[in-house]
């Protein structure tokens, strides 16, 4: 044998060695790797790469897929359990390498007879090395039950990241002209560069707004780098001068900072949307993502058939992402222009549409609702598989309240664009506001803060935590709810809503209605136009029966709410018609009761049956009453509030019979049995 040849064998088998040595630890990476061979990471690199063909992240991750395959056959282990033991911190990741390493995903193991070659299926590793792998296995699952409510309640730091997950970020591009009027054409590059590699499953890509902050930083990589918790960054400049295109990019690794691709473009400006596309395939080729077909496809799209009308375009977008209602003005006007150019601009119709549906989004009377239709079929007509087309789809059946027509469209902008922080944040909001499905909104407000937490934005950093809190809280994981929104008032304790559920973990803690209302008073004398804050202090009042203080608070919420022609808080109208009757409001009493009952009756929630419930013991109907409660007891998806739902006073004449307080037993008993099933199905899933 060869003496280069034997240093290499001698290489690898050591290398493999200290790999199944730490395959359960999710922080080995190619870096730890090198500091236990005691080599330089550049040095490791080569010589891994000359040995096997492989980049060294690539050989740890097959060693590990190794292992688990032997584990996977031994039988002993779930899937999940298995994909912790060899240092995968996501369940769905674990499955998706191994299947591009086999054919086949783990779970088919044991079914498969998967013709694979011997030297390839095992690690180079001496029989007593393997043996003593499986003794430590068995004292790293002690060490995991002791540290199990920690690692299942918060997500992922930098510091915590998979060596194997490749997660970029996009900086704001530099505007080199001296005419500052280009500066919306380099930030559309920008934003162009974006939307491609969002729409690659492989790639976790940090959100637009994550990344504004830097747009003028003098933070080193190293620095972002560690407030992101990325692998990669690009950055960019650029200019347009005439019909020229001067671009700037480069790929840098955030470990090292080293620059690992740059490109210069000096291109005529038809050549825009073949750049762009440039750019996203020559980046994932040097980061070694996988691009699927499909995703390519995606990619390649030209979005628009004329310069001009992407123009337009670009020029729209700023005003656009402004979300006021001004700027969704100026978008609108901007995305017309657009379309008169390019009768077939799918992107251009769909922002129109969003638009649309953004100015009204909480109004009572709704005026664009056929806009938002119209805009959003002609997108989808012209571009079938774009998630803003579907997305646009989408808002239209939210607008028209068919809320189970618009959940497809909403999950397939998903599939589309997998980092679509829009897609993720409607889909929590649908769970959580429009059909009410308290697992679901969990597992999307968590899957939010994997895109947005990391961010160095405070704001954007507090307000996924305010999110996620809330979806805790709706799930009964109290003492974790209180943990996220302290930690999000600690990012940003400006943050408008973030006091206003605390005051509610508070309560689910304290379970003490004076403490309540006092903490919103408090509140809402610091903003009295917050009509969320002073309807609850009126339900507080309610709730303990003083109703003379909670007609106080209920006037000025109704009143505000008329004036303003708002559509919120419905189901508190039957509440709210109780405290005017007490008062001797019948006449108003009697037209919110009807309002009540109107929304009741047109409700398709799994809250319907409580709807129903509430409006039949107000006309004292208590048997049909209680045989509603009976029904809504039987539902899944209850949120936490509604173990609450016996301290309510309108069902107070029928409080001491049996038939009520089994319902409410049954409820209660439900409700923690689907948290203890949300607990362990996303404990698995890697989201908690």
């Amino acid at each position: 044998m060869a003496e280069g040849q034997k240093h290499s064998e001698d290489f690898i088998s050591q290398a493999t060695a200290l790999v199944v040595e730490r395959a359960a630890d999710e922080h080995f990476g190619v870096s730890e790797l090198a500091d236990a061979m005691n080599m330089s990471r550049s040095n490791l690199l080569r010589k891994v790469q000359a040995a096997t063909g492989l980049s060294a992240s690539l050989f740890i991750r097959k060693i590990r897929l190794e292992i688990a395959m032997d584990l996977l056959k031994e039988g002993n282990m779930t899937v999940s359990e298995v994909s912790y033991q060899v240092g995968f911190g996501s369940t769905s990741y674990f499955i998706k390498c191994f299947r591009e390493q086999y054919g086949f995903p783990p779970g088919e193991v044991g079914k498969q007879k998967t013709e694979v070659n011997p030297e390839e299926s095992k690690p180079v590793v001496p029989s007593n090395e393997k043996r003593n792998f499986r003794i430590w296995i068995l004292g790293f699952l002690g060490v995991l039950v002791v540290a199990a409510m920690g690692y299942f309640f918060w997500p992922k730091t930098s510091s915590e990241l998979s060596s194997e997950e490749k997660t970029i970020a996009v900086l704001p591009f530099k505007n080199e002209s001296a005419d500052s009027s280009n500066l919306y054409f380099v930030n559309g590059l920008m934003e162009s560069t974006l939307n491609n590699l969002q729409k690659i499953n492989n790639l976790r890509v940090i959100s637009r707004s994550s990344v504004e902050k830097y747009r003028n930083t003098n933070k080193s990589i190293a620095e972002m780098a560690s407030e992101l918790g990325v692998s990669y960054f690009v950055s960019g400049s650029g200019q347009k001068v005439g019909n020229q295109v001067l671009l700037n990019i480069q790929l840098i690794d955030a470990q090292t900072e080293r620059q690992i691709w740059a490109e210069q473009y000096n291109r005529q400006l038809e050549d825009i949307f073949s750049i762009q596309n440039e750019i996203a395939t020559q980046i994932t080729d040097a980061i070694k993502v996988i691009v699927t077909p499909t995703e390519l496809e995606q990619i390649e799209k030209r979005p628009a058939k004329n310069l001009l009308a992407y123009d337009y375009y670009l020029q729209a977008l700023e005003p656009y992402h402004s979300r006021t209602d001004e700027g969704l003005l100026k978008g609108i006007e901007l995305f017309e222009k657009a379309i008169e150019q390019d009768p077939e601009f799918s992107l251009a119709y769909a922002h129109v549409a969003i638009s649309y549906y953004l100015l009204e989004m909480f109004r009572a009377e709704k005026q664009f609702t056929e806009k938002i239709n119209s805009y959003a079929d002609k997108a989808l007509l012209f571009d079938s598989k774009s998630a803003e087309s579907l997305t646009a789809k989408a808002f239209y059946y939210i607008q028209s309240e068919e809320f189970a027509l618009a959940r497809p469209y909403l999950e397939k902008a998903l599939e589309y664009n997998p980092n679509s922080a829009l897609a993720i944040q409607m889909l929590a909001d649908f769970y959580f506001r429009l059909a009410p499905d308290t697992e679901k909104y969990l597992e999307y407000a968590l899957k939010a803060v994997q895109l947005q937490v990391t961010s160095g934005d405070s704001t954007t950093q507090s307000y996924s935590y305010l999110q996620l809190a809330n979806a805790l809280m709706t799930a009964g994981f109290v003492e974790e709810a209180r943990k996220f929104i302290d930690q999000s008032l600690a990012y940003d304790s400006t943050n408008y809503y973030a006091p206003h559920l605390r005051s509610y973990i508070l309560f689910a803690q304290e379970k003490d209605n004076e403490k309540m209302r006092q903490r919103l008073i408090r509140e809402w004398k610091k903003d009295p136009s917050r009509l969320d804050i002073l309807q609850d202090i009126g339900k507080f009042y309610y709730l303990d029966k003083k109703y003379d203080s909670a007609f106080f608070y209920y006037s000025q919420f109704v009143d505000a709410r008329e004036s303003n022609g708002l559509k919120i808080y419905e189901l508190e109208n039957a509440k709210i018609s109780l405290v005017y009757e007490e008062n001797g409001k019948t006449r108003q009493a009697n037209r919110l009761f009807e309002e009540f009952a109107t929304y009741a009756e047109a409700d398709q929630s799994i809250y319907r049956n409580i709807a129903l419930a509430t409006q039949s013991a107000m006309k004292e109907d208590w048997e049909k009453a209680l045989d509603l409660l009976e029904a809504f007891a039987e539902e899944d998806n209850n949120q936490f509030w509604f173990l609450y739902l016996k301290d309510e006073p309108v069902f107070e004449p029928v409080n001491n019979l049996a038939r009520f307080k089994l319902a409410m037993k049954k409820i209660e008993t439900r409700f923690w049995e689907q948290h203890a099933r949300i607990k362990t199905k996303l404990s698995r899933e890697g989201l908690l």
